[in-house]
């Protein structure tokens, strides 16, 4: 059975194995793949695994051999998935391995945001310590969390462990979920309508697929909506935000700050109106990659692969 990965670097870098694949079949990976040689790297592979490598409808159709697809990510946007489905190609995604890698992150852009860490430690490894007349001192306001109130957009696997860490730093939680449903609500913890975490919440975190009826939810009639002042965390997906909207709001000072690991379009354009907006901490997507995290990634993509030669499909997404 041959196997190819399109773009393994970005799961496996050279810190981690292939072996427990390359005990499937035959292996090729490639670090990265142009578009243009999609087609001739996959067009006699019965597994196709993919992170961001995009698989269209016409590339399934041209590469006949094709009998399963695996995505190295949770999202599976990437591929078509009807178009695999037309031929009985069963495309199966690594759901759970990141969540409390995804969970952590988020709490580190909001610790940030509060404490403006990096931005003091530069300072003071460049002398501003040592010239200063006073104890200590501090460049921007620091903010304590205890007692605020935390937005939750989306309450799936990553939502729930970042409450839980929010919950033990004294935070209230706000969640708004599609479902509503009450039976999630504990102590400190409430189920909400949109418009009342808007309103009410001194932190917005985003934790939600991205949808056609949630793209640019975080727009600028809902940042109208928000807290003076209130501060914005989006570990889940770019494409939630109106990037123009959160970028004029930050400037203005609506939005006192923004944690971002994820935009719009990865690599950004340069001309992005965030990468020049005031206090926005933005970190290349890397919320998923602790080595642990992608060690987990590995060991689900292998038993998607076992699993489907025993017959036994898990993780399919079509």
């Amino acid at each position: 059975m041959k196997i190819v990965i399109l773009d393994g670097h970005t799961l496996n870098p050279g810190d981690i194995s292939w072996t427990d694949l390359e005990q499937l079949g035959q292996l090729t990976v490639y670090d990265r793949t142009p578009a243009e040689l999609i087609v001739e790297r996959i067009g006699d592979a019965d597994i196709v695994l993919t992170n961001k490598t995009p698989l269209s409808q016409q590339t399934i159709e041209q590469c006949r051999s094709i009998k399963m697809i695996g995505v190295l990510a949770t999202g599976y946007n990437i591929v078509d998935v009807k178009a695999a489905r037309q031929r009985d190609i069963p495309v199966c995604n690594v759901p759970s391995y990141s969540t409390m890698a995804v969970a952590q992150l988020s709490t580190a852009l909001l610790m940030e945001l509060c404490h403006h860490v990096g931005e003091h430690s530069s300072d003071v490894r460049s002398g501003g310590w040592a010239r200063s007349i006073d104890f200590c001192y501090w460049h921007s306001p620091l903010i304590e969390l205890m007692g605020k109130k935390l937005g939750l957009i989306g309450y799936g696997q990553i939502g729930s462990a970042f409450a839980k860490i929010a919950l033990a730093m004294g935070m209230e939680i706000l969640v708004y979920t599609p479902s509503q449903k009450k039976s999630i609500e504990q102590p400190n913890l409430r189920v909400v309508m949109l418009d009342q975490l808007l309103a009410e919440s001194d932190v917005i975190s985003l934790h939600c697929p991205l949808t056609e009826q949630n793209t640019g939810l975080i727009n600028q009639s809902n940042i109208a909506k928000m807290k003076n002042g209130v501060m914005l965390i989006n570990t889940s997906r770019g494409g939630l935000i109106v990037e123009q909207d959160l970028a004029d709001a930050l400037n203005n000072g609506k939005v006192a700050g923004a944690g971002l690991d994820v935009l719009s379009t990865e690599p950004p354009s340069e001309t992005n109106p965030l990468l020049n907006a005031r206090n926005c901490i933005i970190t290349p997507h890397i919320a998923w990659a602790p080595k642990e995290a992608r060690l987990r990634l590995m060991e689900i993509t292998v038993n998607n692969l076992k699993h489907f030669i025993a017959g036994k499909l898990q993780n399919v997404v079509n």
